[in-house]
């Protein structure tokens, strides 16, 4: 019986084939991020900063309180002040998941003289609602509403 030995090309062998799955997996797992990543918030950070503060006192002068629901079907979207129901100049909405915009969609939401409403089918878990609303006095009012649908 002759004796096995380790030789320089084992080792090298057994190096490059450890780091090669090292390297897989990371390469693997950074493609997955970036692809899953649903973009920047603003195009320019430090600009938006700018004007955080003048755009937060504007909107915090509304007296706005928003509220977001989804049972059977209708997705709802209170605004309410002082005063009650709130009816927008405009309103955009972007309905989606955190973490990827796979799921995205953009519902058709109407004002039913309480709420805005649309009929969308959710799964199960957490939502995100980005809004865009224009006050009747010409203030933009941002704001992501977190919406949990359990079934």
């Amino acid at each position: 019986m002759t004796e096995r030995r380790i030789t320089g090309y084992h080792v090298l062998f057994g190096f490059v084939a450890a780091f090669g799955v090292i390297i897989s997996v990371n390469l693997y797992l950074a493609f997955s991020a970036v692809k899953t990543f649903p973009g920047l918030e603003v195009k320019n950070s430090y600009v938006a900063s700018q004007q955080f503060n003048a755009q937060k006192a504007a909107q915090e002068a509304l007296g706005w309180e928003i509220d977001a629901d989804h049972s059977d079907g209708l997705l709802v979207l209170s605004i309410t002040d002082k005063n009650g129901p709130v009816r927008v100049q405009s309103l955009t909405a972007t309905l989606g998941r955190a973490t990827t915009v796979a799921d995205d969609l953009t519902p058709d939401l109407v004002f039913n003289g309480t709420a805005y409403v649309a009929p969308v089918e959710l799964r199960d878990g957490n939502w995100n609602i980005r809004m865009v609303a224009l006050a009747p006095d010409g203030t933009t009012f941002q704001q992501r509403v977190i919406l949990h649908v359990v079934r």
